[in-house]
């Protein structure tokens, strides 16, 4: 196995020429072995982070440590074949001319790989990723599965203390990426190494790492266990950026300051009448009356028998998704406002109506003045709720208008 690197960023900062700056004063720590993912949009600075990391990018300001040791400040730069780590790219980076057999055995020729015969490890190492039959063949004749495999082969080969992964999925189909998520996430934990991987994948952050670090415009703006992510976004930004079905627009309701914990929410209408009093949870101390974003997770909005005493809001199946185990549906709750991702087992045609109760866990709640004007992703809409205590004539006219 690896000897695990462990890792320390103290205020990295990267400003391209022309005054461009990519990074942000991130600082970070990971513990020897841990699976660190970078989870951001594009532009957010995750290839730079990484770049800086592997000794491509030199930081502008700031320190990186490796085990201890600084490799980047402001007055030296290590060079990356001098940091025991290993990188896997997203263009496979393999050499046209070399057999697999020899793209992976070229790791070993840097003298850092430990004994033994570089072909007899090179071929062990294949025959892990399931290519040893394939060691004769040339990087055109395989996949571009096939060809990610050679690539974390090579990577895995001489026992790195540390492996970077730039977004080496995205340029698969899905079910090959699922594939080899999970024997990137199977061999890196077998081999023991650090691992720092960056993704623009909400699901497969989730399913990789041990811990994520969710960068915005160059900074670190949240880093924790996935659970703490999903569960306690610190920003709206990392609430959207995780998975969202849509956002109410309210204000607080009670006599007094209320959160962080549970909290009623007032969701207004249009209709002033038809307001309703949602139950969710604030992610801070908001003050009654002051204006909110209440953002729901998929997972908070299930859809109730028809008449169900707990339904909270009423809408139209717009359109749906099978996947094998139930069905995905956008659900459209009025004004050309909808809800996407609502999960239910159960079959529902295009047109049907269907009611919702709203989980106030997943109902998360921020103050208005966040982000003002961030736009939206796709999925979120700002609803307006009709309340099951109006009558079905009323609450289907309003849909419909």
């Amino acid at each position: 196995m690896a000897e695990a690197e462990r890792l320390e960023l103290d205020d990295v900062h990267k400003r391209y020429p022309g005054g461009v700056d990519a990074l942000h004063e991130v600082s970070l720590s990971v513990g020897a072995g841990r699976f660190l993912v970078l989870l951001g949009p594009s532009g957010s600075g995750k290839s730079t982070l990484i770049r800086c990391l592997a000794g491509i990018e030199r930081p502008t300001a700031g320190t990186i440590a490796i085990n201890g040791a600084v490799v980047a400040d402001g007055r030296r730069h290590v060079p990356p074949e001098q940091r025991d780590l290993a990188m896997v790219f997203q263009d496979f980076a393999l050499w046209p001319h070399m057999t697999v057999a020899e793209n992976v055995a070229f790791a070993l020729r840097r003298g850092r790989g430990g004994k033994g015969d570089p072909r007899k490890r090179s071929l062990e190492m294949l025959e892990r990723v399931g290519l040893h039959l394939h060691a004769k063949r040339y990087p055109h004749e395989l996949s571009g599965g096939e060809q990610q495999r050679v690539s974390l082969a090579r990577a895995l080969v001489g026992n790195p203390g540390l492996l970077l992964f730039d977004e080496p999925l995205s340029s698969l189909d899905a079910n090959l990426r699922e594939r080899l998520r999970i024997e990137i996430g199977t061999l890196v934990r077998e081999q023991g190494a650090t691992a720092v991987y960056i993704t623009h994948d909400q699901s497969e952050a989730f399913a990789l790492g041990d811990e994520i670090g969710v960068l915005q415009s160059g900074r670190m703006v949240q880093h924790g266990p996935p659970e703490a992510i999903y569960r306690n976004p610190a920003t709206p930004f990392v609430a959207r950026f995780t998975g969202l079905a849509g956002a109410f627009a309210g204000y607080v309701s009670g006599p007094g300051p209320a959160g962080p914990g549970p909290i009623t929410v007032v969701v207004p209408s249009t209709d002033p009448a038809r307001s309703l009093e949602l139950a969710a949870t604030a992610m801070s101390e908001l003050a009654p009356g002051a204006p909110v974003q209440v953002m729901l997770r998929p997972t908070a909005a299930r859809i109730c028998r028809t008449g169900s005493r707990s339904a909270m809001l009423r809408g139209i199946v717009r359109d749906s998704a099978f996947h094998g185990r139930g069905y995905d549906y956008v659900i459209e709750l009025g004004e050309g406002l909808q809800l996407t991702g609502v999960f239910d087992r159960r079959h529902f045609n295009r047109g049907d109506v269907v009611e919702l109760f709203v989980k106030p866990e997943g109902s998360l709640v921020f103050a208005d003045d966040e982000e003002r004007g961030a736009p939206l992703l796709s999925g979120d809409a700002v609803v307006r709720a009709v309340p099951p205590s109006v009558s079905d004539a009323t609450r289907s006219s309003s849909i419909e208008s």
